[in-house]
């Protein structure tokens, strides 16, 4: 059917493009690379007569940027406007296709294939004809696969409530629908959209704050203070008292500022409220010592930190009582929080995870606002002097022993603007570098102070960590399960990737046999049988991935299980060691890693639940050296699934949940699902990016490209809404202010 509609008409695009202003080609016209320096890239095209009607717009474009969309404006009378753009996500390496509707004849059109200038290829870019029938089936499909608010249902489903929907707003269908199909393409990125995600969302947000109330919690606010900008420090203190809150106490400590103006100032703020304490200390002592001189002066039952330049949102604290009334045995909260530039421009925001432990040893997530149970701190001994930098860190990996899920509260919300002045933190953290060393220490000091078999190293940003976890000795066994069928050209380079790149010890390769019948690949499952660490097993049934990799686990004689396609290359040596010493800890389920696409793009980064409809590859498409959202390519973290591509776990945690889904998840969402019970188990599920591994995607299975296949894949998504569908709504790896369409972080 596709073939049919595609060869009535298929227009090249690609040899009408005529640069709108000067770009060059640095390397190969003919292959059609260009590169821009003096401002965005366009392209004037003329296509010819295009009549009304359906088309489908197909683009591959790879460029230096990971999150850049392509436009393309056409003309129907009107010249170019931006009511007839329409954007496509570019996708390095991959065809991005978007289905448009032309009202009137199109006489050209403009092409612009990025947003900024830079070096970037085109390899394919064509326009295809549609019949309707194919046009409005796919549209639907996307719609239900995509948008938010008709996510959990079915194709079908989705084609009745448009209907109802359009009719119910007197829109006309076609309208109706292209609208809510355009808006699976927008991509809300942070740094172009959060002025309007500010007036538009975060403005709702704060029309629903809580009702004031004065029966709640004291809470003090802890100001240790140096120097500071008089006007700022103003701005600081008054953002305190605005609070809507009005149940607080401020301690400040000043460590012996040799301003005058700050003393005045803050023996003037102590004599306007008497909520206002003000402590001089006789020396200066840093940043710890004065924290801890604030701390003395603390009466209320929870502590919030504030920077002596910073500001808190004005209904900072009554969220924050608003979640202490909700979960009374709170011991720390925890917002999101943003940077506000010298001109009071807020830019920059940090939307976080909930609890995530073990992305609080690779850097301090956490920051800003952080409130924490009074009683807490002082039984931990207050701040560490020495630390100073990441004495907030500090303090909080001493508590993280009387940490829990149960115990902290994340609040979704920006609370705290973080003043990015010259010099600061906040700006760079490169511009204290002795931050990094501090922080070293304290991870170094908790692994130490627990006991825990595991170094801390620099990691690849200022103010990140690695933590490398050591394998137990004797090196535990590993079974290594590779369902196979055919395809040796795929099989070959992973198995010998395997074996000649893994300085693991101690493992077994078990490859599972599905009724291969190439010559070629018999052959090579004979020969490589002879190695003693291979065996070979056959699985005479139709393709079920869950059941082939059951019947291994049961055949498999390792503590450890790894599920392994059969297309995946290994990149360094180590990659083994490092998925072992995060699966050997007691507390952690599933470990993943770190998936390249032979193009040194992100195949998997770890997988977001809910994008899509079911879950999505974080940092899908990004390039291989790209730090991601707060660094969070190059950090170890907690994730709700990782992806069963390849994926390490202890056997008897395998064994409790009952394996993988045979029944309801033959082919998708099965390693999603098994993460999933695992974590219902009560274990942390874990990403590690230091297991770094090629993956080519699917390549042996093929794609979902037949109409059994679709069917089959959305019985799978249903069955995935069905059992999980709350939680595919909330991963708590996530953040609700983050998109659920793509797969890049950008604004929801």
């Amino acid at each position: 059917m596709i073939r049919l509609i595609k060869s009535i008409f298929r227009k090249d695009l690609l040899s009408r493009l005529q640069p709108a202003h000067d770009l060059h080609a640095p390397e190969n016209p003919e292959g059609y690379q260009w590169c821009s320096t003096g401002g965005d890239p366009q392209f004037l095209v003329s296509p010819g007569k295009l009549r009304a009607g359906w088309y489908m717009i197909e683009l591959q474009l790879d460029c230096e940027l990971s999150d850049s969309d392509a436009s393309l404006y056409v003309d129907t009378g009107d010249d170019f406007n931006e009511i007839e753009k329409y954007s496509l996500p570019l996708r390095t390496g991959k065809l991005s296709k978007r289905i448009v509707y032309f009202r009137r004849a199109v006489s050209s059109m403009r092409f612009d294939p990025l947003e900024c200038p830079g070096l970037f290829s085109i390899s394919h870019f064509q326009i295809v004809w549609l019949s309707e029938s194919f046009a409005k089936n796919r549209l639907v499909q996307r719609i239900a696969n995509m948008h938010i608010r008709y996510r959990g249902r079915s194709k079908s489903q989705v084609a009745h409530d448009i209907k109802r929907d359009c009719e119910e707003r007197e829109q006309g269908w076609l309208d109706f629908a292209l609208d809510r199909y355009g808006e699976t393409f927008v991509r809300n990125k942070q740094e172009r959209m959060y002025r309007d995600w500010i007036s538009e969302v975060e403005s709702s947000l704060a029309h629903g704050a809580p009702a004031v109330c004065e029966d709640g919690p004291l809470i003090s606010v802890l100001l240790p203070v140096y120097n500071t900008d008089p006007k700022l420090l103003r701005e600081c203190v008054d953002s305190v008292l605005n609070q809507s809150y009005r149940k607080w106490e401020l301690c400040i400590a000043d460590d012996r500022s040799t301003n005058p103006e700050v003393v005045q100032s803050l023996r003037y703020f102590a004599s306007c409220d008497d909520r206002i304490k003000v402590l001089f200390r006789q020396e200066n002592g840093h940043i710890c010592a004065a924290s801890n001189s604030a701390l003395e002066m603390v009466v209320g039952d929870y502590v919030a930190l504030l920077d002596h330049d910073d500001v808190l949102a004005p209904h900072a604290l009554a969220r924050v009582v608003e979640a202490i009334d909700k979960s009374p045995r709170v011991s720390l909260l925890y917002s999101d929080e943003d940077k506000i530039d010298a001109l009071g421009v807020r830019f920059e925001p940090h939307f976080k995870p909930a609890w995530n432990p073990d992305l609080l040893l690779s850097q301090n997530y956490i920051c800003h606002l952080m409130v924490l149970k009074t009683e807490m701190i002082r039984e931990v001994g207050g701040f560490r002097v020495g630390v100073e930098g990441s004495q907030d860190h500090d303090l909080l990996l001493r508590c993280l022993p009387q940490l829990s899920e149960e115990t902290v509260v994340h609040i979704p919300e920006v609370l705290y603007h973080w003043r990015a002045a010259e010099g600061s933190t906040a700006l760079a953290g490169a511009n204290k570098a002795y931050t990094m060393k501090s922080g070293l220490r304290a991870v170094a000091d908790y692994l130490q102070r627990e006991r825990l078999s595991a170094r801390v190293e620099p990691g690849p940003t200022p103010n990140t960590y690695s933590v490398r976890w050591s394998v137990p000795e004797p090196a535990p066994l590993v079974s290594l399960i590779v369902p196979t069928r055919d395809r040796y050209d795929v099989l070959q380079p992973c198995v010998d990737a395997i074996l000649s790149r893994t300085d693991y010890p101690n493992f077994e390769l078990l490859i599972l046999d599905n009724q291969s019948s190439c010559a070629k690949t018999l052959h090579y499952l004979e020969a490589v049988s002879h190695d003693s660490r291979v065996s070979i097993h056959r699985w005479n049934y139709p393709f079920n991935y869950s059941a082939i990799n059951n019947f291994a686990a049961r055949l498999a004689k390792g503590e450890i299980l790894g599920l392994i396609n059969n297309d995946i290359e290994p990149i360094n040596a180590d990659w083994l060691r490092e998925m072992v010493g995060q699966a050997c800890r007691p507390e952690i389920g599933c470990v993943g890693a770190k998936l390249y696409y032979p193009n040194d793009t992100i195949q998997h980064g770890g997988v977001i639940l809910g994008i899509g409809g079911v879950a999505g590859h974080s940092h899908k498409y990004f390039h291989r050296d790209d730090y991601g959202y707060f660094s969070r390519l190059h950090l170890v973290q907690n994730l709700s699934a990782v992806t069963g591509a390849c994926l390490i776990l202890r056997k008897s945690v395998f064994e409790e949940v009952g394996g993988l889904n045979e029944e309801d998840l033959a082919i998708a969402f099965n390693d999603v699902d098994l993460c999933l019970k695992v974590r219902e188990a009560g274990y942390r599920n874990l990403w590690t990016p230091q297991a770094e591994l090629y993956h080519h995607e699917s390549v042996s299975r093929g794609s979902d490209n037949t109409n059994a296949k679709r069917n089959r894949a959305q019985r799978e998504a249903q069955y995935m809404r069905k059992r999980w569908g709350e939680q595919l709504d909330n991963d708590p790896a996530y953040n609700p202010n983050l998109t659920l369409i793509h797969e890049d972080f950008s604004l929801a």
